[in-house]
């Protein structure tokens, strides 16, 4: 009998051990072309993201880069450093958090999104319109330094 409880007690406490939660996701990434950082903070309690870093955060001129390809033409002005580019990911379950929206500022474009925390350090993002299997598909890193 104390056996089987036993085994009992560590097979709920395995399942829970290998349960995320959005702690596992918050953190500064690096998107795929490493040209950028992207903070993941809860808000709420879904998971957002911002650009806190960019490798060339001027344009030609010197000045900060905006966000000239939104199609709403009040937030073409806006900076690009510090956007909020990414927002209400909720946990669905495992190491998936779906139903979120994301924003391109390089193309101007908004989609809906997926993220699946593939290791600690690997973020599986992804970007459709419509129907999850028709998309874009980007993979993260986990900034360390």
């Amino acid at each position: 009998m104390k056996k089987t409880i036993l085994l009992i007690a560590l097979a709920v406490s395995s399942v829970f051990a290998f349960a995320q939660t959005n702690a596992d996701v918050v953190g500064e990434w690096y998107n795929a072309e490493k040209d950028a950082v992207i903070t993941l903070y809860e808000d709420g309690s879904t998971i957002s993201g911002k650009i806190t870093w960019m490798k060339f955060p001027n344009d030609e001129n010197g000045n900060p880069k905006t966000d000239p390809l939104n199609p709403d033409e009040s937030l073409q002005s806006r900076a690009r450093l510090g956007m909020v580019m990414m927002n209400n990911f909720t946990h669905i379950e495992g190491n998936v958090w779906d139903d979120g929206n994301l924003y391109d500022p390089k193309k101007g474009k908004d989609y809906s999104g997926m993220i699946t925390l593939a290791d600690e350090n690997t973020l599986d993002l992804r970007g459709y319109i419509g129907f999850s299997f028709i998309g874009r598909s980007s993979t993260w890193t986990r900034k360390l330094d």
